[in-house]
């Protein structure tokens, strides 16, 4: 079941770009980021309501709290506000390559702060993809 949601992710997410690069030619990336921020917040309100899933704000910790905010401030605000005015300026398979060295640096972040060991078998894929994207992006 878990690669049935990851192919589903992978079609979401390689697929949205397209969008995103259509709104761009009337509307500029601020805009852009919260009207997409406005009707996200709507839809997953409405799946909270129609699931009754539970939340558990008051259980968060404020160390959470924080980490949850970092990686909102980082994610969602910073890291999509420049992937939209990237988006607008580039074209939509290049900025879909270079967004996909994302886990890349996740890899070597979480190695250097969280301490998560990498194999050699980690370490080789990673060089075979930075080389593949450095392939797809030259021109």
């Amino acid at each position: 079941m878990v690669f049935l949601y990851a192919f589903l992710a992978v079609l979401c997410l390689g697929s949205a770009p397209l969008f995103g690069k259509s709104a761009l030619h009337n509307i500029n990336p601020v805009t852009t980021l919260v009207v997409r921020t406005f009707i996200a917040t709507g839809l997953i309100s409405i799946w909270l309501l129609l699931t009754k899933t539970p939340i558990g704000f008051t259980a968060l910790s404020l160390s959470s709290w924080l980490m949850v905010g970092m990686e909102a401030v980082l994610a969602a605000v910073l890291g999509e506000l420049a992937y939209f005015y990237a988006l607008q300026k580039g074209d939509v398979y290049e900025i879909a390559v270079l967004m996909s060295c994302a886990p890349l640096v996740t890899m070597v972040l979480g190695n250097v702060f969280l301490s998560q060991p990498l194999s050699l078998r980690q370490l080789i894929g990673a060089l075979i993809v930075t080389i593949g994207l450095i392939i797809l992006c030259s021109d």
